[in-house]
């Protein structure tokens, strides 16, 4: 099916099914889609069973929804392969290499571990597509008719696949161009699922690693730690003398870098490095990269002054890949450190974009600070603010008039983005401005209207 946007999901937004786990995520939730899932996929297999892989993260609620999940699955006649807490990336990557009909991942990213989410992984290891979500949706809320349990042999088996995770170890050695032996890197792990995989795969490299965020409890997935909050990253990059540190977050397609200085390095400093260096090589396909809308003024133009061009998408990583994917180009991500590499993958993924980047340093022999030095970004600030109907205080009247007076009062030296997350009831306030005070003073001036209208939570 296409994966055009075609139908406005209830459950499913651009990431999956995200929601605080027990409440609007149930484990009945989770069953529901391993029910429609299993039956869907195995009607669409040559033998009629399909063969479907997990992940999880380390949230508390993940194992209970990876349950029933997987008993949702199994009940509908499909076979589920376990790979206990592994990443996102590795998920696409095991779901395509072994031929996978489907691909799941437990987990919210990088929100609080009292939430969660599950992510639909398709056979090309791409997110599946909007119309499959629909009829999930119809099946979840019982518009669909019921579906019959397997039954005898039928029924489907649950199968261990730990060692699939050691294959995405063994696949991300594979890509790093030099030893990292000389070097000393950082590792925060966000207390979530990159525990499992990043440092075995940076002491395979041959670097001195150095961790944090690597004792998970289940409870304190990327609190106070992780690609969101660098902050104790950059002292232990400082107090130990390292080269660099990577900051991944709760499911590991995220990756914020801290250069030797202990100065966090983003998602569009990260790519304006890796376009030069691609475009150097040959190897920055259409001399384009994309990026979303999010991405700050300076990044663009940093870019046009190195003679390299960029389209703009809207925000997610799935839409930056689906126009990677449309127009050929090799790179495109996010600011917040969602960066995709076509040669090598489908979707985000932070410890491959960590392994990059050290390939950059090692080959340039240049600090990252230097290297990060030629994108010259605005003061930028996002306020978020939960709100009732993200539609509706968007589009209301006194918000857009507060809006473009704040807008003429900038005067082209910077500008304002109002972007509904497609994850969490937030509207997203995005400002650019010559100083930061500024910034922070025309967002909250429109979270104060936003709030005087009756749109807080």
């Amino acid at each position: 099916m296409s994966k055009e946007t075609i139908y406005k999901n209830k459950y499913f937004g651009t990431d999956g099914f995200r929601g605080e786990a027990g409440i609007t995520l149930t484990a009945d939730h989770a069953y529901k889609i391993g029910r429609f899932a299993g039956a869907y996929f195995s009607s669409r297999a040559k033998d009629g069973r399909a063969r479907v892989c997990i992940g999880k993260d380390t949230r508390r609620s993940s194992y209970m929804l990876e349950y029933a999940m997987a008993a949702g699955l199994a009940s509908s006649g499909a076979d589920v392969y376990l790979l206990h807490v592994t990443t996102t990336p590795s998920v696409s990557y095991i779901t395509k290499r072994h031929s996978f009909d489907l691909g799941v991942m437990i987990t919210a990213s990088h929100n609080p571990f009292c939430d969660n989410g599950i992510k639909l992984i398709d056979a090309s290891g791409e997110k599946l597509g909007d119309a499959e979500a629909a009829l999930i949706e119809k099946y979840i809320d019982g518009e669909a008719g019921e579906l019959p349990f397997a039954f005898g042999a039928d029924i489907g088996a649950v199968y261990d696949f730990a060692e699939g995770r050691g294959e995405y170890v063994a696949h991300l050695t594979t890509l790093a161009e030099h030893s990292f032996e000389k070097m000393k890197i950082g590792l925060d792990m966000a207390n979530g699922a990159a525990f499992a995989v990043a440092g075995d795969v940076f002491k395979a490299l041959g670097a001195r690693v150095f961790t944090l965020g690597d004792a998970p409890n289940g409870m304190n997935i990327n609190l106070a730690c992780g690609s969101t909050h660098a902050e104790m990253l950059a002292r232990l990059v400082r107090e130990k003398g390292l080269d660099i540190g990577f900051a991944f977050d709760g499911d590991g397609d995220r990756c914020i870098a801290v250069d030797e200085n202990g100065a966090v390095v983003d998602g569009d400093k990260m790519m304006y490095i890796f376009a030069k260096h691609m475009a150097a090589h040959g190897r920055l396909a259409h001399g384009t990269l994309a990026a979303t809308v999010m991405s700050n003024s300076g990044f663009f133009e940093s870019l046009a002054r190195a003679g390299i061009s960029c389209v703009q998408t809207a925000v997610g990583d799935r839409f930056v890949y689906e126009k990677m994917k449309e127009c050929g180009y090799s790179l495109g991500g996010e600011q917040s450190g969602h960066i995709i590499f076509a040669d090598h993958a489908s979707t985000g993924d932070g410890i491959l974009t960590a392994i990059m980047l050290a390939n950059v340093l090692c080959e340039s022999g240049i600090p990252l600070s230097s290297l990060a030095s030629g994108a010259v970004l605005y003061p930028q600030y996002v306020k978020n603010v939960r709100v009732k109907d993200k539609d509706a205080a968007a589009s209301d009247a006194e918000v857009q008039k507060t809006v473009e007076r704040a807008e003429k009062e900038i005067d082209k030296k910077g500008r304002i983005l109002l972007r509904k997350s497609g994850t969490e009831p937030v509207l997203r306030i995005m400002l650019e401005a010559e100083t930061e005070e500024k910034c922070r003073k025309y967002a909250e001036e429109i979270a104060n209207v936003i709030e005087e209208r009756g749109y807080y939570v």
